[in-house]
């Protein structure tokens, strides 16, 4: 699964890297947390008929237009690839509203000894900024009020992830943002046969202190590596 990320990277960066049509004033994040506002790039129709990118912040946890209670978000913040086609909780979203959730990192917790579970920061080799596959969806309120969410798609571990869990976040290469973002592509198989591991030799993993256990912890000594003895 993922259940916690970062994103540290600056405005220009975001902008340069989902060719945005405006740079965001951004502050970096470093212990993202389920039901928190996260940022995602979606498509978004310009003035002059064209489409274009949009950075929107949605809340992190799925809440499907029908649902009843919104608190059923809080058991939506990851989907599985393999069954995100067909779930009903997804399957609407999956079609027409897929997003890139902007990070430059995640968390994942291995089981050591016991119940003892160590964190380890995971990132591109070049440390970049990227977006995981996303879906988002809005969902509205007896009184009229709107809320917007999202999820994040997982996948098989690549090789750096398998000794740590056995799942993954779908980081998507920037050659499939377009496709993935592309509301009128609804081909299934398509779209599944880009939720695929990243290359693991692209991908650093490390392990960090315990304080990102807590999501009231948000400062960047969350990112600081502990000692190779520890």
């Amino acid at each position: 699964m993922c259940g916690r990320f970062t994103q540290t990277q600056s405005g220009k960066a975001v902008a340069a890297a989902f060719d945005l049509p405006e740079v965001p004033a951004l502050e970096p994040r470093y212990n993202i947390a389920p039901s928190q506002p996260v940022l995602a790039v979606t498509a978004a129709d310009a003035p002059n008929g064209a489409s274009q990118r949009e950075l929107r912040a949605f809340q992190w946890g799925l809440v499907p237009s029908w649902a009843k209670d919104p608190k059923i978000g809080n058991r939506m913040i990851n989907a599985r690839s393999e069954t995100v086609a067909e779930k009903p909780s997804f399957r609407a979203a999956f079609k027409r509203r897929r997003c890139l959730i902007v990070a430059d990192g995640f968390y994942e917790w291995q089981k050591t000894s016991g119940s003892t579970k160590q964190p380890f920061h995971i990132h591109l080799d070049d440390h970049r900024v990227f977006g995981f596959a996303g879906l988002w969806e809005h969902w509205e309120s007896g009184d009229g009020s709107l809320l917007e969410t999202c999820t994040i798609l997982t996948t098989a571990p690549n090789e750096l992830m398998a000794s740590i869990h056995n799942r993954m976040p779908v980081i998507l290469p920037a050659d499939d943002y377009e496709a993935w973002l592309d509301p009128t592509l609804q081909d299934r198989g398509f779209l599944e046969s880009l939720l695929e591991p990243y290359d693991a030799d692209a991908m650093q993993a490390y392990p960090v202190s315990t304080q990102v256990n807590n999501p009231r912890h948000d400062q960047a000594e969350c990112l600081t590596p502990l000692p190779t003895d520890a």
